[in-house]
Protein backbone atom coordinates (compact mmCIF):
# COMPACT_ATOMS: atom_id res chain seq x y z
CA UNK A 1 0.00 0.00 0.00
CA UNK A 2 3.05 2.27 0.45
CA UNK A 3 2.19 5.88 1.30
CA UNK A 4 -1.33 5.66 -0.16
CA UNK A 5 -3.73 8.10 1.48
CA UNK A 6 -6.41 6.03 3.15
CA UNK A 7 -10.10 6.59 2.55
CA UNK A 8 -11.22 5.89 6.10
CA UNK A 9 -14.91 6.26 5.34
CA UNK A 10 -14.69 3.71 2.55
CA UNK A 11 -12.68 1.24 4.65
CA UNK A 12 -15.07 1.45 7.57
CA UNK A 13 -18.13 1.26 5.34
CA UNK A 14 -16.74 -1.99 3.91
CA UNK A 15 -16.32 -3.18 7.51
CA UNK A 16 -20.02 -2.45 8.03
CA UNK A 17 -19.48 0.18 10.73
CA UNK A 18 -22.87 1.81 10.05
CA UNK A 19 -24.85 -1.31 9.24
CA UNK A 20 -23.48 -4.35 11.10
CA UNK A 21 -23.38 -5.25 14.83
CA UNK A 22 -20.17 -4.10 16.61
CA UNK A 23 -18.84 -7.66 17.04
CA UNK A 24 -19.04 -8.22 13.26
CA UNK A 25 -17.41 -4.87 12.57
CA UNK A 26 -14.60 -5.51 15.02
CA UNK A 27 -13.93 -8.93 13.54
CA UNK A 28 -13.56 -7.31 10.11
CA UNK A 29 -11.38 -4.53 11.48
CA UNK A 30 -9.12 -7.10 13.16
CA UNK A 31 -8.59 -8.79 9.78
CA UNK A 32 -7.37 -5.57 8.14
CA UNK A 33 -3.81 -6.50 9.14
CA UNK A 34 -3.80 -8.75 6.08
CA UNK A 35 -4.24 -5.79 3.73
CA UNK A 36 -2.62 -2.77 5.36
CA UNK A 37 0.73 -1.88 6.88
CA UNK A 38 1.34 -1.42 10.59
CA UNK A 39 1.22 2.37 10.32
CA UNK A 40 -1.95 2.27 8.24
CA UNK A 41 -3.69 0.04 10.78
CA UNK A 42 -2.70 2.49 13.52
CA UNK A 43 -4.16 5.32 11.43
CA UNK A 44 -7.44 3.41 11.06
CA UNK A 45 -7.63 2.75 14.81
CA UNK A 46 -6.87 6.39 15.56
CA UNK A 47 -9.50 7.60 13.13
CA UNK A 48 -12.15 5.46 14.82
CA UNK A 49 -11.13 6.56 18.30
CA UNK A 50 -11.36 10.23 17.31
CA UNK A 51 -14.52 10.12 15.23
CA UNK A 52 -16.93 7.52 16.64
CA UNK A 53 -18.92 7.48 19.86
CA UNK A 54 -20.24 3.91 19.97
CA UNK A 55 -19.06 2.26 23.20
CA UNK A 56 -18.74 -1.31 21.89
CA UNK A 57 -16.83 -0.16 18.81
CA UNK A 58 -14.47 2.09 20.77
CA UNK A 59 -13.88 -0.50 23.49
CA UNK A 60 -13.07 -3.13 20.89
CA UNK A 61 -10.66 -0.86 19.02
CA UNK A 62 -8.87 0.07 22.27
CA UNK A 63 -8.29 -3.63 22.90
CA UNK A 64 -7.16 -4.21 19.31
CA UNK A 65 -4.76 -1.27 19.48
CA UNK A 66 -2.98 -2.87 22.43
CA UNK A 67 -1.08 -5.17 20.06
CA UNK A 68 0.32 -2.16 18.17
CA UNK A 69 1.09 0.26 21.03
CA UNK A 70 1.65 3.33 18.89
CA UNK A 71 2.54 6.55 20.68
CA UNK A 72 -0.02 8.37 18.53
CA UNK A 73 -2.75 6.06 19.83
CA UNK A 74 -1.58 6.56 23.40
CA UNK A 75 -2.08 10.32 23.03
CA UNK A 76 -5.65 9.77 21.87
CA UNK A 77 -6.29 7.44 24.82
CA UNK A 78 -5.05 10.18 27.11
CA UNK A 79 -7.41 12.66 25.45
CA UNK A 80 -10.35 10.32 26.04
CA UNK A 81 -9.28 9.88 29.67
CA UNK A 82 -9.04 13.64 30.16
CA UNK A 83 -12.42 14.19 28.47
CA UNK A 84 -10.90 15.99 25.50
CA UNK A 85 -12.81 13.83 23.00
CA UNK A 86 -16.53 13.50 22.27
CA UNK A 87 -18.39 12.02 25.25
CA UNK A 88 -20.69 9.02 25.18
CA UNK A 89 -24.23 9.84 26.23
CA UNK A 90 -24.40 6.98 28.73
CA UNK A 91 -22.36 8.04 31.78
CA UNK A 92 -21.57 4.47 32.85
CA UNK A 93 -20.35 3.57 29.37
CA UNK A 94 -18.18 6.67 29.31
CA UNK A 95 -16.62 5.83 32.68
CA UNK A 96 -15.99 2.25 31.56
CA UNK A 97 -14.42 3.50 28.32
CA UNK A 98 -12.06 5.76 30.26
CA UNK A 99 -11.19 2.81 32.52
CA UNK A 100 -10.22 0.82 29.42
CA UNK A 101 -8.07 3.75 28.30
CA UNK A 102 -6.19 3.75 31.62
CA UNK A 103 -5.54 0.01 31.38
CA UNK A 104 -4.30 0.40 27.82
CA UNK A 105 -2.10 3.35 28.81
CA UNK A 106 -0.56 1.27 31.62
CA UNK A 107 0.42 -1.39 29.08
CA UNK A 108 2.69 1.13 27.35
CA UNK A 109 4.86 1.30 30.50
CA UNK A 110 5.55 4.92 29.52
CA UNK A 111 6.67 7.00 32.50
CA UNK A 112 5.62 10.22 30.74
CA UNK A 113 2.03 9.27 31.57
CA UNK A 114 2.61 9.25 35.35
CA UNK A 115 1.61 12.87 35.94
CA UNK A 116 -1.66 12.37 34.04
CA UNK A 117 -2.51 9.26 36.01
CA UNK A 118 -1.59 10.96 39.28
CA UNK A 119 -3.76 13.92 38.35
CA UNK A 120 -6.78 11.66 37.86
CA UNK A 121 -5.98 9.63 40.99
CA UNK A 122 -5.77 12.70 43.20
CA UNK A 123 -8.92 14.31 41.82
CA UNK A 124 -11.46 13.45 44.51
CA UNK A 125 -14.26 14.71 42.29
CA UNK A 126 -13.42 12.01 39.78
CA UNK A 127 -15.33 8.72 39.55
CA UNK A 128 -13.88 6.16 41.96
CA UNK A 129 -13.47 3.59 39.15
CA UNK A 130 -11.18 5.99 37.31
CA UNK A 131 -9.18 6.70 40.44
CA UNK A 132 -8.65 3.10 41.53
CA UNK A 133 -7.71 2.06 37.98
CA UNK A 134 -5.15 4.89 37.88
CA UNK A 135 -3.66 3.63 41.14
CA UNK A 136 -3.38 0.13 39.71
CA UNK A 137 -1.85 1.53 36.50
CA UNK A 138 0.82 3.39 38.47
CA UNK A 139 1.84 0.11 40.08
CA UNK A 140 1.96 -1.68 36.75
CA UNK A 141 4.06 1.00 35.06
CA UNK A 142 6.54 0.42 37.86
CA UNK A 143 8.14 3.81 38.34
CA UNK A 144 9.29 4.61 41.88
CA UNK A 145 8.19 8.23 41.39
CA UNK A 146 4.66 7.03 42.11
CA UNK A 147 5.47 5.58 45.55
CA UNK A 148 4.99 8.74 47.64
CA UNK A 149 1.70 9.80 45.97
CA UNK A 150 0.33 6.29 46.47
CA UNK A 151 1.38 6.28 50.11
CA UNK A 152 -0.34 9.64 50.55
CA UNK A 153 -3.57 8.14 49.20
CA UNK A 154 -3.42 5.18 51.59
CA UNK A 155 -2.67 7.41 54.58
CA UNK A 156 -5.22 10.11 53.73
CA UNK A 157 -7.80 10.07 56.52
CA UNK A 158 -10.11 12.24 54.41
CA UNK A 159 -10.13 9.78 51.50
CA UNK A 160 -13.71 8.56 51.29
CA UNK A 161 -13.18 5.71 48.84
CA UNK A 162 -11.89 2.58 50.53
CA UNK A 163 -11.59 1.01 47.08
CA UNK A 164 -9.12 3.69 45.97
CA UNK A 165 -7.08 3.03 49.11
CA UNK A 166 -7.15 -0.69 48.37
CA UNK A 167 -5.96 -0.19 44.81
CA UNK A 168 -3.20 2.20 45.92
CA UNK A 169 -2.03 -0.39 48.46
CA UNK A 170 -1.96 -3.11 45.83
CA UNK A 171 0.05 -0.80 43.55
CA UNK A 172 2.63 -0.24 46.29
CA UNK A 173 3.11 -4.00 46.49
CA UNK A 174 3.68 -4.14 42.75
CA UNK A 175 6.21 -1.32 42.88
CA UNK A 176 8.20 -3.17 45.53
CA UNK A 177 9.85 -0.06 46.96
CA UNK A 178 11.11 -0.42 50.54
CA UNK A 179 10.11 3.18 51.31
CA UNK A 180 6.52 1.91 51.42
CA UNK A 181 7.23 -0.34 54.42
CA UNK A 182 7.14 2.24 57.20
CA UNK A 183 3.89 3.94 56.08
CA UNK A 184 2.11 0.61 55.57
CA UNK A 185 3.26 -0.68 58.94
CA UNK A 186 2.15 2.54 60.66
CA UNK A 187 -1.29 2.24 59.09
CA UNK A 188 -1.68 -1.32 60.35
CA UNK A 189 -0.50 -0.33 63.83
CA UNK A 190 -2.90 2.62 64.01
CA UNK A 191 -5.87 0.24 64.41
CA UNK A 192 -8.39 2.86 63.38
CA UNK A 193 -12.08 1.96 63.47
CA UNK A 194 -11.97 1.88 59.69
CA UNK A 195 -10.29 -1.55 59.79
CA UNK A 196 -13.17 -3.30 61.51
CA UNK A 197 -15.49 -2.31 58.68
CA UNK A 198 -13.09 -2.81 55.79
CA UNK A 199 -10.91 -5.78 56.63
CA UNK A 200 -10.08 -6.35 52.98
CA UNK A 201 -7.87 -3.25 53.09
CA UNK A 202 -5.84 -4.97 55.78
CA UNK A 203 -5.65 -7.97 53.45
CA UNK A 204 -4.15 -5.77 50.75
CA UNK A 205 -1.65 -4.18 53.12
CA UNK A 206 -0.47 -7.58 54.33
CA UNK A 207 -0.27 -8.73 50.71
CA UNK A 208 1.72 -5.62 49.75
CA UNK A 209 4.14 -6.11 52.66
CA UNK A 210 4.55 -9.72 51.60
CA UNK A 211 5.38 -8.72 48.03
CA UNK A 212 8.07 -6.36 49.32
CA UNK A 213 9.68 -9.46 50.86
CA UNK A 214 11.97 -7.53 53.19
CA UNK A 215 13.33 -9.09 56.40
CA UNK A 216 12.11 -6.29 58.63
CA UNK A 217 11.35 -6.47 62.36
CA UNK A 218 8.36 -4.14 62.13
CA UNK A 219 6.86 -6.10 59.26
CA UNK A 220 7.24 -9.33 61.22
CA UNK A 221 5.45 -7.64 64.12
CA UNK A 222 2.56 -6.79 61.77
CA UNK A 223 2.43 -10.39 60.54
CA UNK A 224 2.32 -11.74 64.08
CA UNK A 225 -0.57 -9.43 64.90
CA UNK A 226 -2.37 -10.22 61.63
CA UNK A 227 -2.31 -13.95 62.39
CA UNK A 228 -4.73 -13.14 65.23
CA UNK A 229 -6.93 -10.80 63.20
CA UNK A 230 -10.69 -11.30 63.32
CA UNK A 231 -10.82 -11.69 59.53
CA UNK A 232 -9.97 -15.19 58.20
CA UNK A 233 -8.81 -13.67 54.90
CA UNK A 234 -6.35 -11.40 56.68
CA UNK A 235 -4.99 -14.47 58.47
CA UNK A 236 -4.77 -16.42 55.21
CA UNK A 237 -2.94 -13.57 53.45
CA UNK A 238 -0.55 -13.40 56.38
CA UNK A 239 0.18 -17.12 56.11
CA UNK A 240 1.00 -16.72 52.43
CA UNK A 241 3.21 -13.71 53.12
CA UNK A 242 5.10 -15.63 55.80
CA UNK A 243 5.47 -18.66 53.53
CA UNK A 244 7.17 -16.50 50.90
CA UNK A 245 9.30 -14.62 53.42
CA UNK A 246 12.80 -15.26 54.73
CA UNK A 247 11.92 -15.01 58.42
CA UNK A 248 13.38 -17.84 60.49
CA UNK A 249 10.25 -17.74 62.66
CA UNK A 250 7.88 -18.19 59.69
CA UNK A 251 7.31 -21.99 59.97
CA UNK A 252 6.61 -21.81 63.71
CA UNK A 253 4.22 -18.89 63.30
CA UNK A 254 2.36 -20.68 60.53
CA UNK A 255 2.23 -23.85 62.60
CA UNK A 256 0.07 -22.04 65.19
CA UNK A 257 -2.52 -21.46 62.49
CA UNK A 258 -3.05 -25.23 62.21
CA UNK A 259 -5.24 -24.82 65.29
CA UNK A 260 -7.14 -21.81 63.93
CA UNK A 261 -10.91 -21.72 64.47
CA UNK A 262 -11.48 -21.37 60.72
CA UNK A 263 -11.01 -24.50 58.60
CA UNK A 264 -9.91 -22.58 55.52
CA UNK A 265 -7.16 -20.93 57.56
CA UNK A 266 -6.10 -24.36 58.83
CA UNK A 267 -5.96 -25.69 55.28
CA UNK A 268 -3.85 -22.80 54.05
CA UNK A 269 -1.47 -23.18 56.97
CA UNK A 270 -1.07 -26.87 56.17
CA UNK A 271 -0.35 -26.13 52.51
CA UNK A 272 2.18 -23.46 53.47
CA UNK A 273 4.01 -25.79 55.84
CA UNK A 274 3.99 -28.57 53.26
CA UNK A 275 5.63 -26.17 50.79
CA UNK A 276 8.23 -25.23 53.40
CA UNK A 277 8.89 -28.59 55.08
CA UNK A 278 7.64 -31.34 52.82
CA UNK A 279 5.61 -34.45 53.68
CA UNK A 280 6.73 -34.69 57.32
CA UNK A 281 4.11 -32.18 58.38
CA UNK A 282 1.39 -34.23 56.66
CA UNK A 283 2.41 -37.37 58.53
CA UNK A 284 2.51 -35.44 61.79
CA UNK A 285 -1.01 -34.07 61.33
CA UNK A 286 -2.36 -37.50 60.41
CA UNK A 287 -0.76 -39.28 63.37
CA UNK A 288 -1.19 -36.86 66.27
CA UNK A 289 -4.55 -36.45 68.08
CA UNK A 290 -4.12 -32.70 68.64
CA UNK A 291 -5.23 -31.83 65.12
CA UNK A 292 -8.82 -31.52 63.91
CA UNK A 293 -10.63 -34.18 61.90
CA UNK A 294 -10.91 -31.74 59.02
CA UNK A 295 -7.16 -31.10 58.99
CA UNK A 296 -6.36 -34.80 59.16
CA UNK A 297 -8.56 -35.45 56.13
CA UNK A 298 -6.83 -32.62 54.27
CA UNK A 299 -3.43 -34.02 55.17
CA UNK A 300 -4.42 -37.53 54.02
CA UNK A 301 -5.66 -36.16 50.71
CA UNK A 302 -2.51 -34.08 50.17
CA UNK A 303 -0.28 -37.02 51.06
CA UNK A 304 -2.07 -39.32 48.59
CA UNK A 305 -1.68 -36.67 45.88
CA UNK A 306 1.99 -36.29 46.75
CA UNK A 307 2.61 -40.05 46.63
CA UNK A 308 0.80 -40.38 43.31
CA UNK A 309 2.88 -37.60 41.79
CA UNK A 310 6.07 -39.18 43.08
CA UNK A 311 5.13 -42.51 41.49
CA UNK A 312 4.37 -40.81 38.17
CA UNK A 313 7.76 -39.09 38.24
CA UNK A 314 9.46 -42.43 38.87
Amino acid sequence: MGNTVLDFNKILKECGVDSEPPDVVLNRISSLDEFYTFDQIVDIYNYILKNYINYDLLAGVIKLSDSHKSSSTMLILIDILLKKCAKLEDIDDYVNLRVLCIKAIANYKDTTTLNILLYCLNNKEENYKIRLTCADALGRIGDKYAVKPLIDVVKDENEKSIYVKESATFALGLLGDISAIEPLVSIMEAKQGLWDKFSFLKEKIVEALGKLNINNTNVLKVFKSSLMDSSPMVRINTIEALMNSEYDEAPELIRKALHDSDEEVQRNALIALFNLQGEDILNEVISLPVYSKFLKEEAEYMLSEYVDNQEEDD
